[in-house]
């Protein structure tokens, strides 16, 4: 009787199921080509259940749900297509239009919800992955440079820097970018170190950018632009992808090298309610060799090398920053340095590996619960004051999101270990004073160049430095002195390579110079459309919170008793609305944003769009925007001694933190003060200090009336107002459309945030009131004035806002169309201007560090014949000045080319693409003391299940 129960049962859930199956079958073709569609997604709208076309663009897809439903139909590219489905075993047939111009794109990030480029009410630049199959570039992220108004500067074969309108650095914390609405910045570091922890280009979906102040939506930070990389989802896109590339660089310091990288992405939908993915890439490379020795001395390189001036200090050798004056005929003498090249492999990697949960509770996209980690590992090398080698570096970020239609909830955590990073200038330094202290290498060479040993040729400033290093060269030959002295460790020996390990092991400065870090970033963001709740408008609201925890263990902040924790927040409001038959878009949107060592700040922006012409393609747009940046955790918190300055932050809590090492007095100041050495905190760089312009001035006059104290107020956050009008259209031409892209924007700065080099007397007060009887005949001398006629001066580099008045102004304009049966031709313009007057501020350095005009046009076809495919990229840009503390230098104008051609073989669903970076191969720098940027040259193979 059972068995009879169970088996009625069987089959009444079968009859159930199979009645409740329905099938569609149907092809996909191209409208404009009229052939078939391979690739087309067919999915029932708002759920996950779906299939594709097959390279006939036929399908069939079986699903358990009952007519009628709506079937959604879509290709990148092209424009979705919405069919009702309300029968079984219906038979569709859809032709798919593809979009007359890039403006016909969805962007999400310019207003926080939905809307074609053409209708965006701001500046937006969109980077598919349908560009990214089409890139000349070896990666998309390189590729991201042939958008307009978008500048690369390249630190590294692994670091790449992204910018918009100017003041762009390697640390460019004016602007923000997100990964799956992460921000992926380092929490120490305050930037994105590149696509270290970002997308393999197999799971992007799509990058944004919005060049220009984007605070009022998205808070502190997002004040020069802010970038969105958005991945695919397993829902939407299941399946298995790899892509396998190879090939080399090509440098004249580096010669060829090889590099590879490899990348996987794995993802399924289980069901309606749960799919999961998976990704991993690794690359692995040599870097860009840096090897400019010339003289950093003057500006301009000119002044002498290690052979004709004593005191040379080359920009990428290392040590040589420690000199003294010798007095007399002997004057200023450096140590000797090592090179860049001797102290790191420049061994590039890159190794990230993801994965996500994703549920909906419901069965469709109404409501859907994420969990994303990310991991990544790597090797690379960043430029800041000094040049890092961050070796083993260790960053990942686990985020929880519950997200629907109209809102999101996420909160997530960043975290980062520095692994066997280490600074090159420090390590050079210490290598050096670890065989022979400073005190003893000086006096050996005075000695020499005076003519105390009578085996040596006095007054030759070569022979002395030898004589220092550990040899006797009479002039023919060289030899070891002999005399337990001990040679100077040549790269590559086996001390050099015990000293070499001890020191980068070590993270005091003051004998090391290990790179040490373990922060955090805890963040947690929020935002709500009540479009389904307010009709006469689009209405949001949202806010963020983020915590700081900073643990160097005191080698970068003044964290040597513990973390440092500090947090900041920020709520906000939009509202837009259209008119006028929606061809009037008007938005406002203000945020209050608060951190902990800052008064409150209030970001307004407005914007005005309207469309034009019978069919609205021709969009004028207007806009006033504010944005803001918070000073950095380095901005606040550093105590670093890099050598040529001691960098100190300026938070209130900061200044008595920091204590520099001690610091030897001249044999006058000693007489002076009783002491053989000094040490000063921080607070000397902010309350008793001159200019350094000021000091460098009397140190040529004696006259005091040359010096000028330094009025260094405390740090404070920047502020921008951003005014910019556009027009955007889409012009027929024939059969083609020509789109036109055009913006103008004007900003002005308040509180630009500034470093400030000043010079603190190790003792005294500047404002010259306490004096002692040192003058000729025992007349009283200030101090402070003694203490620089001495040289007993510390060198401060302080973070602070200048109260000049700062702007910049400029334009873009980008062309795109069709020529000659399919070709793609574009060609965009952007101009970069900055106004500033120096002589209101002599001491500070804006670093404006963007060329003036760049050129860049685009020339290829996605289907020449069957299956082949090219695209062609160059790029022109003028010359510029480069400002860091680093060092500055004008980067001359150049021309890059890039090129690619890749065919497709649709059988096993791959493309074949090679390709090279800077075929003309004539070398670049994005910035002095980086690697000259020589070419490159790939070959890839892309797979797509």
């Amino acid at each position: 009787m059972m068995k009879k129960l169970l088996l009625a049962a069987f089959l009444l859930l079968s009859s159930s199921l199979m009645i409740a199956q329905t099938t569609i079958t149907g092809t996909v073709n191209d409208a404009s080509l009229g052939g078939p569609l391979p690739g087309a997604d067919i999915k029932i709208s708002r759920k996950a259940v779906g299939t594709t076309t097959d390279f006939d663009g036929k399908f069939t897809l079986v699903v358990n749900d009952k007519p009628p439903f709506t079937l959604e139909i879509s290709s990148l590219g092209y424009q979705t297509q919405k069919v009702e489905i309300t029968k079984n075993n219906q038979v569709v047939t859809v032709a798919l239009k593809e979009n007359a111009t890039a403006l016909d794109e969805v962007v999400v990030s310019a207003s926080r919800t939905p809307e074609r480029i053409m209708e965006s009410p701001v500046t937006v630049e969109r980077f598919d992955s349908r560009a990214i199959k089409n890139t000349s570039s070896p990666s998309f992220y390189d590729g991201l440079e042939n958008l307009k108004g978008v500048d690369i500067n390249t630190n590294s074969l692994t670091f790449k820097s992204v910018n918009t309108r100017g003041f762009a650095t390697f640390a460019n914390t004016r602007f923000m970018q997100l990964v799956d609405g992460m921000d992926n910045s380092s929490p120490a570091l305050n930037f994105a170190l590149g696509n270290l922890l970002g997308l393999s280009e197999l799971d992007v979906k799509s990058v944004e950018l919005l060049p220009g102040a984007s605070s009022a939506l998205y808070g502190a930070n997002a004040f020069n632009g802010i970038m969105f990389m958005t991945s695919k989802s397993p829902f939407d896109d299941a399946g298995v992808s790899f892509v396998a590339k190879t090939g080399f660089t090509s440098q004249q310091a580096a010669g060829d090298n090889e590099f590879y990288d490899v990348s996987m992405r794995m993802a399924h939908t289980f069901s309606d309610y749960f799919a999961a993915k998976a990704t991993f890439s690794y690359l692995k490379g040599t870097e860009w060799f840096a090897t400019d020795d010339r003289n950093t001395l003057n500006g301009d390189y000119t002044f002498g090398n290690r052979e004709s001036d004593p005191n040379y200090d080359g920009l990428n050798v290392y040590g040589d920053e420690v000199s003294t004056n010798l007095g007399g005929a002997i004057g200023e003498v450096s140590r000797t340095g090592y090179n860049e090249s001797e102290l790191m492999d420049y061994d590039a990697r890159s190794m990230k590996f993801g994965a996500s949960l994703h549920y909906r509770p419901l069965g469709n996209d109404r409501l859907e619960i994420i969990w994303n980690s990310k991991y990544g590992r790597g090797n690379t090398i960043y430029q800041g004051a000094n040049r890092y080698y961050i070796k083993n570096f260790f960053m990942e970020q686990h985020k929880l999101e519950f997200r629907g239609k109209y809102f999101f909830v996420r909160g997530y955590l960043t975290s980062e270990d520095a692994g066997d990073s280490y600074d090159t200038r420090f390590t050079a330094i210490n290598l050096n004073r670890a065989w022979k202290g400073d005190r003893a290498w000086f006096q050996d060479y005075a000695a020499a160049y005076l003519g105390a040993d009578p085996r040596v040729q006095a007054s030759n400033h070569q022979i002395a430095r030898d004589y220092a290093d550990g040899y006797i060269n009479n002039g023919t030959t060289r030899i070891a002195r002999n005399d337990g002295s001990g040679v100077r460790p040549d790269a590559g020996t086996p001390e050099f390579n015990r000293l070499f390990q001890q020191v980068i092991a070590d993270p005091d400065l003051a004998t090391g110079s290990k790179f040490q870090d373990e922060s955090q970033i805890r963040h947690v963001d929020a935002n709500l459309n009540l479009k389904e709740y307010i009709d006469f408008a689009e209405v949001q609201v949202g806010g963020s919170y983020r915590e700081y925890l900073l643990n160097s263990q005191g080698t970068i902040y003044t964290d040597f008793d513990g973390p440092i924790t500090y947090d900041e927040y920020g709520v906000y409001t939009q509202i837009q609305k259209k008119l006028m038959d929606d061809r009037l878009k008007l938005t406002g949107s203000i945020r209050y944003d608060k951190a902990q060592n800052f008064d409150g700040n209030f970001s307004p922006r407005i914007s005005v769009a309207y469309a034009a012409g019978e069919s609205k393609n021709h969009n004028f747009r207007a806009s006033f925007q504010t944005g803001f940046r918070n000073p950095t955790t380095q901005d606040q918190y550093i105590g670093l001694d890099v050598g040529r300055a001691f960098l100190v932050g300026s938070a209130p809590d900061n200044l008595d933190r920091y204590v520099t090492p001690q610091i030897d007095l001249s044999g006058n100041g000693t007489a002076i003060t009783g002491l053989p050495s000094i040490a000063i905190t921080g607070r000397a760089g902010y309350e008793n200090a001159f200019s350094a312009t000021s000091a460098q001035v009397f140190a040529q006059t004696g006259n005091v009336s040359d010096l000028v104290v330094a009025d260094v107020g405390l740090v404070k956050p920047e502020k921008v107002t951003a005014f910019e009008v556009g027009y955007r259209s889409a012009i027929p031409t024939g059969d083609n459309k020509l789109s036109v892209d055009l913006s103008v924007y004007y900003n002005e700065y308040e509180d630009f945030i500034a470093n400030e080099n000043v010079v603190a007397p190790l003792y005294g007060n500047v404002n010259l009131s306490d004096t002692a009887p040192i003058g000729p005949g025992g007349a009283p001398v200030p101090l402070a004035i003694a203490s620089l006629a001495n040289g007993d001066t510390a060198v401060f580099n302080t973070y602070t806002n200048t109260d000049s008045d700062i702007s910049s102004y400029g334009a873009t304009i980008g062309l795109n169309t069709k020529i000659f049966n399919g070709f793609n031709v574009g060609l965009n313009y952007t101009l970069s201007k900055f106004d500033f007057d120096q002589s209101t501020d002599p001491d500070f350095e804006a670093g404006f560090n963007t060329p003036e005009h760049k050129i860049k046009l685009q020339f290829g076809h996605n289907n020449l014949f069957e299956n082949f495919g090219f695209n062609i990229n160059a790029r022109w840009q003028d010359e510029y000045l480069w400002e860091s503390t680093f060092h500055d230098a004008v980067i001359d104008s150049r021309t890059v080319l890039d090129a690619q051609i890749n065919y497709r073989i649709p059988s096993i669903k791959s493309i074949i693409k090679v390709g090279g970076a800077n075929l003309t191969g004539k070398e670049y720098l994005s910035a002095p003391g980086v690697g000259a940027i020589g070419s490159q040259y790939f070959i890839s193979w892309t797979i797509n299940n």
